[in-house]
């Protein structure tokens, strides 16, 4: 790893909050962001930032009554900018960032604590409906199209069968109206894929240690690369063009953090170039280089997927606590938000990401 010419991790920003989080994003077209959690109370909070010559203006604070876990504007229309959060009561709710008295939608989507959340179809990514994929601890993914209050799709354990919780989802293969596929991840290290499209199960996986993110490379093209993270200080990386009947998909497998890896987050303006956060509080860049064939045959003369090899940029340790959330700015190349079990909010500048 040659470090002199490498992207720098700059921190811009450092602001301490008063309350364990969760989740940070940033608000789309706008130089604000928000940051959720839980306070010592136990009860859920969402604050609004604004960026303001080198420092963080809170310009809104709202306090629920349950703690929040997760936030996505996925499904947000640009125009309007609604946030959907998934709290520890398993309630699915949709607030408006500017009015924040009753949420715009409001539905009881899990038995129990919404570990991870999605979104599709708003703020001009991806095709077709807007939708907001729930994975909770009761062991389902639902799918919610926030016009009705019934899910639109509910992927439940069958019954007499362990519940495993599910940690992770997320929305891929978004390039038409037709075409949707969801991503989950479970804390056995199963790693399954649904088609929305055909409404079955296109495949599923075991990476061995609990799944705590995933994501695709992007969601509004034909599915591509799929990064997933786990416990153990792993990240495995899926090249998601050809599925091998007996195989599945090419995988890649790297060790990071010396932790566990908490969360994975693609360059929005370079789907090659994805960030990890660690339980060591540790940042790390990554380059995805293809091989010079994606496609090989096997001894029958099927096609079977080829993975190429991922390149460690730059890395470095920001905290004493664990990275559990991060946010690439879809406006600002290389603009970061990110929130540390320190209780602390911080937005980085990482550089050079141009010249990769």
């Amino acid at each position: 790893m040659d470090t002199t010419s490498a992207p720098q991790l700059i921190e811009h920003v450092h602001k301490s909050l008063t309350f364990t989080p969760y989740d940070t994003l940033w608000i789309p077209c706008s130089a604000r962001l928000v940051a959720m959690g839980i306070t010592p109370k136990s009860k859920g909070i969402l604050q609004v930032f604004e960026m303001n010559r080198g420092d963080l203006n809170l310009v809104a604070e709202y306090e629920k009554p349950n703690g929040i876990k997760c936030g996505t504007f996925g499904a947000s229309p640009l125009e309007d900018r609604s946030i959907a959060v998934g709290d520890y009561a398993g309630v699915l709710n949709i607030w408006d960032v500017e009015r924040n008295d009753l949420p715009i939608y409001s539905v009881q989507a899990h038995t129990t604590i919404i570990n991870a959340i999605d979104g599709v179809g708003g703020v001009d990514v991806g095709y077709g409906a807007p939708e907001i994929v729930t994975g909770g601890r009761d062991g389902c993914v639902r799918v919610w199209d926030p016009r009705v209050q019934e899910p639109v799709l509910s992927l439940e354990p069958e019954e007499g069968q362990q519940v495993r919780d599910c940690w992770a989802v997320a929305f891929g293969d978004c390039h038409s109206d037709e075409d949707r596929c969801i991503a989950a991840g479970y804390d056995n290290g199963d790693v399954k894929l649904f088609d929305l499209r055909t409404n079955s199960l296109r495949w599923e996986g075991n990476v061995n240690n609990g799944v705590t993110c995933l994501e695709f490379d992007r969601k509004d093209v034909e599915m591509n690369k799929l990064v997933v993270t786990t416990l153990e200080s792993r990240i495995r990386l899926f090249d998601m063009r050809t599925q091998h009947a007996e195989e599945g998909f090419a995988c890649l497998a790297e060790k990071a953090h010396k932790a566990t890896v908490w969360i994975s987050r693609h360059l929005p303006q370079n789907r090659d170039i994805f960030l990890t956060g660690g339980g060591n509080g540790g940042l790390n860049v990554y380059k995805y280089h293809y091989p010079k064939s994606r496609v090989s045959t096997d001894k029958n003369n099927a096609p079977i997927g080829v993975v190429g090899s991922v390149e460690l940029l730059n890395s470095r340790v920001i905290s004493t606590q664990p990275v559990v959330a991060a946010n690439w700015s879809p406006d600002r190349e290389g603009l970061l938000t990110l929130v540390c079990l320190d209780q602390t909010l911080r937005v980085f500048i990482v550089t050079k990401l141009h010249k990769y």
